[in-house]
This record gives structure tokens, sequence and C-alpha cells, in this order.
């Protein structure tokens, strides 16, 4: 009798005791066959294996997560992949999926869970906890084209750079990894966000960010 292929997945986090843990839960119930611990070794190490799920981290340096997702599925869209955080914020939830995830866990979660994830994901399904989920539904509910005059309304409002700034800082950027981006100080990265958040009315960047990946301006 044949054995079912494993699954095979590559695991993307910056930590590489994570990376090192996530492998021990999972044990032989997948086939590891990549890893790697920023935005553009995570590229490289999907297009050369092409595995069947990408077990991604959401906040990476040289991105994010969904920087990951979006540079590869265009070109490898049967590649499905999985976020695995200790973020369960709503924005971070709703960024990843934006960009064509399949699924969001928290690092919460044990071994057989985990690998449950991943091979529900393998097959085509969509996997969220209770709290996740609701995100997603909240978020896609309705008909995305209701806000875009007012998100166009308001994006006028912003120089090209505050809108620069703004998309970084949705996607999970820190105000030292959104400098080293764009080739500012932090401090200037710091202005900007100010000057965003005033002119959008806002009180914080989690807030800036919900606003941002809610109406897909990432």
């Amino acid at each position: 009798m044949t054995r079912p292929l494993r699954v095979r997945v590559v695991l993307v986090d910056d930590h590489r005791l994570v990376r090192s843990g996530v492998r021990a839960e999972l044990g032989s119930a997948v086939e590891v066959v990549g890893e790697a611990g920023d935005v553009d070794e995570a590229v490289r190490v999907i297009v050369d294996t092409r595995p069947d799920v990408v077990l991604l981290d959401v906040h990476l340096p040289g991105g994010g997560g969904a920087e990951v997702i979006r540079s590869v599925h265009e070109s490898l869209p049967a590649v499905r992949f999985l976020a695995l955080s200790v973020s369960d914020a709503a924005e971070d939830v709703i960024g990843v999926v934006r960009a064509g995830a399949r699924g969001y866990v928290t690092k919460a979660i044990d071994g057989p869970a985990l690998t449950d994830a991943i091979t529900r994901v393998a097959a085509g399904d969509a996997v969220f906890g209770p709290r996740l989920a609701g995100f997603v539904l909240d978020a896609f509910a309705g008909d995305p084209h209701v806000m875009t005059a007012p998100v166009a309304d308001e994006l006028d409002a912003l120089t090209a750079r505050e809108r620069e700034v703004l998309r970084l800082i949705a996607r999970g950027y820190t105000y030292r990894e959104a400098a080293n981006e764009l080739v500012l100080s932090t401090r200037t990265i710091e202005t900007h966000v100010s000057s965003v958040l005033r002119k959008l009315q806002m009180s914080n960047r989690r807030e800036l960010a919900r606003w941002a990946t809610g109406r897909g301006v990432v």
C-alpha cells in the first residue's frame, strides 16, 4: 500500500530558535524542505523549493509576511500560506489575508493542532481560530468598493512620502525598518507618521494600520 505523500513545508521566522521549536513540534508529520529568516531569503527559498505550504511569521525583517506572499503569489499560485504569529491583532490578520494567506494561527497552538492546520491549508481549506475568523468576516463583509472614493479623498490629503510611510507602517514595519527601507532617519519617519495621524484624525499607529489594511491601502 502506497503511503500518502507528506505535505512539503517552508518555515519562515526571523528567530532561529522558533524555527527549531516548530520543526521539533511538527516532527515527521510534514516534510520541512526549507527555512528563512527574512523577506528576501523567504522568497528565494520558496521559489527554489516550491513547497505545498509556507508557515509564515507576520513580522519579518525587510517587510513582513504579507510582502513575502505578494512577491511570489502570482508566479507560484499553487503555494499556500499559513500565518503563524504571536500577534492576534485584527490588522495583522487582515493584512496577510488580503495578501493571499489561507489561514492564521497564533504561536499558542500545539504541535498536533498546527500539523492539522497545515494539512488543511494544503488541501485548500481556510483555517482560523474563532476570534480571528471574526476579524476576517468583518473586514470582508459588504461591498469592498463602497469605501473607494472616501479612501481616495483621504489619501489625496497625504504627500507621496506620507503615503509610502503609511503603507510600510500598515505592513508592520517598525520606525527603524521603515527608515532603512526609505533611506531616512527614524526621527523623520516619526514626523511623517505624526503628520499622517493628524491628517486622518487618528490617535495611534495601531488605529492607522487597522484603517489601511481594512481598506486595502496596503
